[in-house]
């Protein structure tokens, strides 16, 4: 009994990790081209975001590489009439399937590891690594497309020439109360300043329009500082919830109730207020539309962040569900044809799975079902994995 479950085992490891290196060495070079392209980066900032893009690419090739070892190794085994050898001496079938379903809960649980550390520690160094390199990125975007933008502002020139951009036309977009800027110059140059973490623009003879009402000339040079929120398009200071670690998500789900609890009562001392007044238009006001949507906004907030963790978990235990369907399904095929087994397992999972997965999360966020509605998808491939095993079972 020993010798089978080991060598189950070591079969099922001795697969996962040969395939999983090579899915992902294959997701790190589509990333890394990917961010090549789009950043416009350069050879060693591309070979520095290689650990930050490791965790995205691991918490993607995990589930599938597993789906693949179960239907790689029990595939076989039951094409070679090894399941039915077991049986014939008096071993349950399903003895066979212990060594997957202990080795996916160990891979399991490292997964939601890395889907934790990839949305938080990952996202935050390729952000840091591409505001490091902006500079690089800025003039090589601009020497090969004359201009460069962001969320914040735009660069358009002539030409570039060293590190001087000719004729460079800079508009900086509308954010706030702030109108938008257009500034004209005859050159100017850009400059990263890593004690301040922002991008320094330097304009000489600048020609200026603020919003449709101020022109002017500015002959000297002008220097301006670009926040790295400006250059990124994400708020460093306040990342979203799916950019918060596990551990600090309850802290922030305590700040985000506390937060609320003051906006209702501050409601509630406004409404008391305007009765015994006798303000009773004042309730009427649009400015109590602006209250609700104000608190419907925080009551998001606070969805997303209670069902953030669930998500993840889910995430991460899609690797026990995709293997429970994936080892039953491929012994009940006896085909030693990996491809067959494995796309007949993937392709329904690909179209039941990932939908009803997606649709969870979607009204968890808006408040519409519970937060852990986001394990339906993962229920609904135990469900098929226990009638497939009980089938397995009457093998």
């Amino acid at each position: 009994m020993r010798q089978i479950t080991r060598y189950i085992f070591f079969e099922l490891i001795k697969v996962f990790f040969t395939v999983l290196a090579a899915m992902t060495i294959l997701m790190l070079l589509v990333g890394l081209v990917q961010r090549a392209v789009v950043e416009g980066m350069g050879p060693l900032p591309v070979l520095r975001l290689i650990p930050f893009l490791l965790p995205d690419a691991l918490r993607f090739a995990i589930p599938g590489t597993m789906l693949f070892a179960a239907c790689s190794v029990y595939g076989r085994m039951s094409a070679d009439n090894e399941i039915v050898a077991i049986k014939s001496l008096g071993i349950s079938p399903l003895v066979v399937v212990w060594p997957a379903m202990v080795l996916a809960f160990a891979v399991s649980l490292t997964a939601v590891w890395f889907n934790d550390v990839a949305v938080s520690w990952g996202r935050q160094g390729i952000n840091r690594v591409i505001l490091q390199s902006v500079e690089e990125i800025a003039y090589g975007t601009l020497r090969s497309q004359q201009s460069y933008s962001t969320r914040r502002f735009s660069i358009h020139v002539k030409q570039v020439k060293g590190r001087k951009l000719i004729r460079p036309t800079i508009c900086f977009h509308a954010h706030g109360d702030s109108p938008p800027v257009t500034l004209v110059a005859e050159q100017a140059e850009l400059r990263f300043n890593p004690e301040s973490n922002r991008l320094k623009i330097m304009i000489e003879n600048t020609q200026f329009d603020i919003g449709s009402s101020t022109h002017g000339q500015w002959p000297d040079l002008l220097e301006y500082e670009l926040p790295l929120s400006a250059i990124s398009g994400e708020n460093a200071s306040k990342p979203g919830p799916s950019q918060i670690a596990m551990r600090d998500i309850p802290v922030q789900v305590g700040a985000q109730r506390s937060e609320i609890q003051q906006h209702q009562q501050a409601m509630a001392a406004t409404a008391a207020y305007q009765m015994l007044t006798g303000d009773f238009a004042a309730l009427h006001d649009e400015q109590w539309n602006d209250r609700y949507e104000q608190l419907g906004w925080q009551n998001f907030k606070l969805n997303r962040l209670n069902t953030e963790i669930w998500r993840r978990w889910a995430n991460g235990f899609s690797c026990l569900a995709f293997v429970l369907v994936g080892a039953s399904l491929a012994i009940l095929l006896r085909t030693a044809d990996i491809w067959t087994s494995f796309g007949l397992c993937f392709l329904p999972i690909l179209i039941v799975y990932y939908p009803i997965m997606q649709f969870g999360v979607d009204r968890a966020k808006i408040g519409e079902l519970p937060v852990y509605s986001v394990w339906i998808g993962n229920l609904v491939l135990f469900f098929f994995a226990a009638l497939f095993l009980r089938k397995v079972n009457r093998y």
